[in-house]
């Protein structure tokens, strides 16, 4: 029986974690994320891989960084056949890479070269991608750089967010993984050089990323708001407060105000001007301090006191 460890942190790896296990894999262990507090009240709360773990009855190593630590001298000494890692969120030692007579694999939510990174999901739809996949690759200590072992596309649907396309992916790279693994293990499978003239990166989301700039278009605008969906959310600020962005969609009629400018108030949505002559329909935000909630309730709300002419910066 092949025997592994397995390396993983949020939903998405999860599934797969439970294909390993249900197809008869022995995993000595499972490596995941140290517990975070999470929440206003800043509960500490484990990893979903690690929930998922525990159910299995397998055993969790979490280490805050591998290298160097008691638990990478653990994991070497059960002597894998193989790792298997799905958005783990640390680089591996290169003692580690080679330790496993197969190797170390990744799951990567993209189809390499492209969008290598922490983020490859949100920034393939913030960039208006048609189309995303899921790469089977060897790891090397370079950031997802390892050669190609298999690769599936799938389309990226224009009502996707992310939330959404990580549940896709998800199935998408524990059903390829399930076809893949064989033939690593009896070493018919094929191996291909990525090739970095078309590396493109997609690094973990920052601060700046998630501020909506309203001279932008408002299908760039979709596409951010989308792709930040459901973390770590697109924002924008109302008379020097924050107001999260949650949800909305290009307008069909076209405006010349100021961009940012509220320029109509519907029953459910609230219209904003974006460059280009276009706006932006906000459907679903949350103010500063409160829950997310439909446009139709804000303005019900607090949200009675904005006008048109408000300008969102």
């Amino acid at each position: 029986m092949t025997s592994l460890v397995f390396m993983g942190t949020p939903e998405f790896s999860v599934p797969i974690l439970t294909m390993l296990h249900d197809e008869g894999y022995s995993i000595l262990a499972v490596v995941t994320q140290p517990d975070r507090p999470v929440g206003r009240k800043r509960v500490l709360t484990p990893t979903p891989v690690k929930k998922e773990a525990l159910r299995l009855g397998l055993p969790v190593l979490q280490p805050e960084k591998l290298k160097g630590s008691q638990q990478l001298d653990e994991i070497l000494s059960l002597q894998p056949d193989i790792i298997v890692t799905a958005a783990f969120g640390q680089i591996l030692p290169k003692e580690l890479l080679d330790a496993p007579e197969f190797g170390c694999l990744n799951v990567h939510a993209s189809l390499l070269p492209a969008y290598r990174g922490g983020a490859p999901i949100h920034q393939a739809i913030m960039d208006g991608q048609l189309e995303t996949g899921v790469t089977i690759m060897y790891m090397a200590q370079k950031l997802d750089a390892g050669d190609i072992i298999s690769q599936k596309a799938i389309p990226i649907e224009f009502n996707d967010s992310t939330g959404i396309l990580f549940e896709k992916l998800s199935v998408v790279g524990c059903d390829l993984l399930k076809e893949t693994l064989p033939t690593i293990l009896n070493t018919t499978n094929s191996r291909v050089v990525q090739d970095e003239n078309l590396v493109t990166f997609a690094r973990n989301i920052s601060r700046e990323q998630e501020r909506i700039d309203w001279d932008q278009s408002a299908l760039d605008i979709y596409n951010q708001v989308r792709g930040l969906n459901p973390w770590p959310v697109a924002y924008t600020t109302l008379k020097q407060e924050a107001v999260k962005v949650w949800w909305g969609q290009p307008s069909e009629q076209s405006y010349t105000h100021p961009v940012g400018t509220v320029v109509e108030l519907k029953v459910d949505r609230l219209v904003v001007q974006t460059g280009f002559e276009q706006a932006f329909e906000i459907t679903e935000l949350q103010p500063a301090g409160k829950k997310k909630m439909s446009a139709e309730e804000f303005l019900r709300g607090t949200g009675s006191k904005l006008q048109i002419g408000d300008q969102f910066q």
